[in-house]
């Protein structure tokens, strides 16, 4: 779950609709990557894992709020993660690993036990699966592993900032750098945006869904967030 949080209200954002979000950006960067079919589906797919969990509502007590994909606890997060790289894995190996390296990364520095384990099972799982890739696809890896992240990154600061807002797009401060360019969001007017410079193909629009509750944990309805990209 993605929780932005308003002044009267909390706005709840699917991780796997955010993934959908992000595989619209890969589709329009105007340099595929390649293998193009597979690192497009790692990207559409990658947090598979979460749309079971992200059905219902659980609620922080602590923090007064739902949890979020960062806090969510991890008796449940991990073992659902592991489920969507397997479903990811038993469709396209190549996308399996890029969905594999992604999860595994975030948890580098971690010295909890149970993410330690998760971390240790996911690289021999990308040590079995770079075994069966040719060379192309083993040299192509890093980078589209590096795009994934980009796109994914793209996908959060759209759905954890308020449209046209200045804040700094989540996980990169100051822009999303990839392959030595960084491009920087600029909003044209509360519905559309650019990246400066422009890596994009075509101008396109973007529907991201979400739900709405208010600090009763009261349902407020669901909306579309409707934006447009530009180029």
């Amino acid at each position: 779950m993605i929780v932005c949080e308003r002044p009267n209200a909390i706005l709840l954002f699917g991780q796997h609709e955010h993934a959908l979000i992000a595989g619209e950006f890969a589709l329009r960067w105007r340099e595929r990557p390649g293998p193009l079919e597979s690192s497009l589906y790692a990207i559409v797919n990658h947090d598979l894992g979460w749309r079971e969990l992200d059905r219902d509502v659980l609620w922080n007590e602590e923090k007064d709020r739902p949890y979020s994909f960062v806090d969510y606890p991890l008796d449940l997060k991990l073992p659902a993660q592991r489920r969507g790289i397997d479903v990811v894995e038993n469709h396209d190996p190549y996308a399996g690993c890029l969905c594999s390296m992604h999860y595994a990364r975030f948890l580098l520095d971690s010295q909890r036990p149970e993410e330690v384990r998760f971390r240790e099972a996911e690289m021999e799982r990308q040590d079995r699966l770079e075994q069966r890739m040719s060379d192309s696809e083993r040299g192509n890896l890093e980078r589209n592993f590096r795009f994934l992240r980009l796109c994914d990154g793209l996908s959060l600061f759209l759905c954890l900032n308020e449209p046209g807002g200045e804040d700094s797009p989540p996980p990169y401060p100051g822009g999303f750098e990839f392959d030595g360019t960084r491009y920087e969001p600029v909003w044209e007017d509360g519905r559309t945006l650019r990246l400066d410079p422009n890596p994009f193909s075509e101008a396109f629009g973007l529907e991201i869904p979400y739900r709405t509750i208010d600090r009763d944990q009261r349902p407020l309805g669901s909306d579309l967030l409707e934006l447009r990209v530009t180029c």
